[in-house]
C-alpha cells in the first residue's frame, strides 16, 4: 500500500510502510549508508505527515521484515490489550501520550498491547521534548538481588573493564565506583576475550567484593550466553544471563544468539538461583541493543535503524529482563555521525524501550573515531535521560573505557546528576550506603581517606592478599 503527502504543493509517495517508516525518521548516517534515508528535510516532514495519518491497526498488520523474529515477536504480541487501541493514529497515540491522565492509566508502559514498529512510528512524529516528556511518566520495577526502576531512582552500572581482565584492576575500579555510591544496577564487566577460565574467575572476584561489603547488587560478566553457562557449570555464581539482541533474526545469528539460546538459558540461571540466596525476585536476563547492529551485520532488510531497534527491545520483552540498555554511539559513526544524532537516537531508544514495558537504560557513548561528538555532549544526553525517568546510567572510572575505547559517563558525573535532580539509588542500596554513612539526608557523603583505606583493606581480602 503506498502513502502520499504534499508540502507547498509538492507531492511526496512513498511506496509502502517500510519506506515510509524510512524517510520519517530524523537523520541519521546509517540510514543514508543503506540508502533508505529520506532525500531533503521536505521529505521527511512529508513521510512524518503521512505516517501520522496511519491507524496503529495498519501497522500491525502489516509486515516491515518478515523473518524468524517476526514470528517470535507476533506470538508475543497482546492482541487484546491492543484492541482499544488499534483504531488510533499514530498522531492520536502521540497526542495520548502526552496526555496526563495517560500515566494513571498505564504507569507501567503499554507493555506487550503495542508492537515495535509501532513505538518506532510514534517516536518518529516527536520532537526531543516528547521523548522525555512522554518517558518520564512511564516506569517499569523489576527484581533480581535488589529493585531496580522506582519512581525518583537512578541506577547505575559499575563497568570495571581492564585491557587484560586483571582481577585487581577490575577490583579497584569497583571499589573506586562504590565510593561513588554506584553499582546498585550491577556490577558487570566486558571481558577481553571469551573463555571459560576468564569469566569464571571475574565471576569469582566480583562475587568476593559483593560478599565482603553485603552489597545489595548483581554481577554479571558479559560473555557469550553458552560461555555464561559453562562458567556456571564450572561453579561460577550467575546472577544475570547477559545477551546482544538485535532487530532481525541474521543479524542475531551474527551475534550466534536465538530465541531458543536465550530461552534455554534463562531457565538454566534461574534453576540455578533455586540453590542460593540473597534474591527478591525472578527477573535474570540482562540484554544490550543498539541502532546500527542489523546494518552492520548485512541483516537490515532495508529497514530504517530505529524500527529494528524497536524491534530488537519488543525481543529483549520476551524474556522478561531485569535491565536493558542501548548502547547508543557505541556501533561508531557510520551509523550515528554525531553528538546530535546520538543524543537523538538515545531519546528515541530509551522512549521507545519505556513504551515497550521495559526497564530501559542507556550507555550514553561514543566511539574514539568520531568527529564531532565529545563529552558535553555525553552530559547534555545524561541529563536529559535523567529528567527523562532512565533506569539507570554506565560508570566508567574516568569515563574512559580503556578496554572497549570508547566515551562513557563516569562515577563522579552520574553522582553530580543524582545531587542535582534529587535523584536516589536503588532502595536496598540506599539502605546500605546509609548503613555505612555513605549517604545522608537524600545525598552521597564525599569519601573519606578512612573509607578508602577500608574499601581497599576489602578488595586485597577478595584477591587473596
Amino acid at each position: 500500500m503506498a502513502f502520499t503527502a504534499t508540502l507547498r504543493g509538492e507531492r511526496f509517495r512513498f511506496a509502502d510502510l517500510r519506506e515510509l517508516l524510512a524517510k520519517a525518521n530524523e537523520e541519521k548516517s546509517g540510514d543514508a549508508l543503506a540508502g533508505i534515508a529520506a532525500g531533503s528535510r521536505r521529505e521527511r516532514l512529508a513521510a512524518k505527515a503521512a505516517l501520522a495519518d496511519v491507524t496503529l491497526r495498519e501497522i500491525v498488520d502489516t509486515p516491515v521484515v518478515d523473518d524468524d523474529l517476526a514470528t517470535v515477536l507476533a506470538a508475543d504480541h497482546d492482541a487484546a490489550a491492543f484492541a482499544p487501541l488499534a483504531s488510533l493514529t499514530v498522531g492520536e497515540l502521540r497526542e495520548h501520550l502526552l496526555d496526563p491522565a495517560t500515566a494513571a492509566t498505564h504507569p507501567d508502559g503499554f507493555g506487550r498491547a503495542l508492537t515495535a514498529e509501532v513505538a518506532a512510528a510514534v517516536a518518529k512524529v516527536m520532537g526531543n521534548l516528547d521523548l522525555v516528556h512522554a518517558a518520564a511518566r512511564l516506569r517499569r520495577v523489576t527484581r533480581c538481588r535488589n529493585t531496580m526502576g522506582g519512581l525518583g531512582t537512578l541506577g547505575v552500572r559499575i563497568q570495571p573493564n581492564h585491557p587484560a581482565d586483571d582481577p585487581a584492576g577490575v577490583v579497584l575500579a569497583v571499589l573506586d565506583g562504590l565510593l561513588f555510591g554506584c553499582g546498585d544496577a550491577v556490577i558487570g564487566v566486558n571481558p577481553v576475550g571469551d573463555r571459560v577460565t576468564d569469566v569464571v574467575t571475574l565471576l569469582d572476584t566480583l562475587h568476593r567484593v559483593i560478599d565482603a561489603l553485603a552489597v545489595p547488587t548483581q554481577a554479571c560478566v558479559l560473555a557469550h550466553p553458552t560461555t555464561q553457562l559453562e562458567a556456571m557449570d564450572a561453579g561460577a555464581p550467575v546472577d544475570l544471563l547477559f545477551a546482544s539482541l538485535a532487530g532481525t533474526s541474521g543479524a542475531n545469528a551474527s551475534f550466534g544468539v536465538s530465541a531458543a539460546l536465550v530461552h534455554e538459558a534463562r531457565e538454566r540461571v534461574l534453576a540455578s538461583h533455586r540453590d542460593r540466596s540473597g534474591f527478591v525476585g525472578t527477573q535474570v536476563t540482562y540484554f544490550e541493543t543498539g541502532q546500527g547492529s542489523a546494518l552492520s551485520a548485512d541483516a537490515h532488510h532495508g529497514t530504517d535503524q530505529l524500527t529494528l531497534e524497536a524491534r530488537a527491545q519488543a525481543f529483549a520483552r520476551v524474556f522478561d529482563p531485569f535491565l536493558v540498555n542501548s548502547v547508543v554511539g557505541f556501533i561508531g559513526p557510520e551509523y550515528l555521525a554525531d553528538g546530535r544524532q546520538i543524543l537523538r537516537a538515545g531519546l528515541e531508544d530509551h522512549f521507545v524501550g519505556k513504551l515497550l514495558g521495559l526497564p530501559m537504560g542507556m550507555d550514553v557513548c561514543y566511539t574514539n573515531h568520531v568527529d564531532d561528538a565529545g563529552q558535553d555532549d555525553n552530559d547534555n544526553l545524561l541529563v536529559l535521560l535523567a529528567v527523562a525517568g532512565c533506569n539507570y546510567v554506565m560508570g566508567v572510572p574516568g569515563a574512559d573505557d580503556v578496554m572497549l575505547g570508547y566515551q562513557s559517563t563516569s562515577y563522579h558525573e552520574v553522582a553530580s546528576v543524582r545531587d542535582l535532580l534529587g535523584l536516589r539509588p536503588a532502595p536496598e542500596f540506599e539502605g546500605w550506603l546509609t548503613a555505612r554513612d555513605r549517604w545522608r539526608g537524600g545525598r552521597l557523603v564525599p569519601p573519606s581517606a578512612d573509607d578508602a583505606r577500608a574499601l581497599e583493606s576489602v578488595g586485597l581480602r577478595a584477591l587473596g592478599r
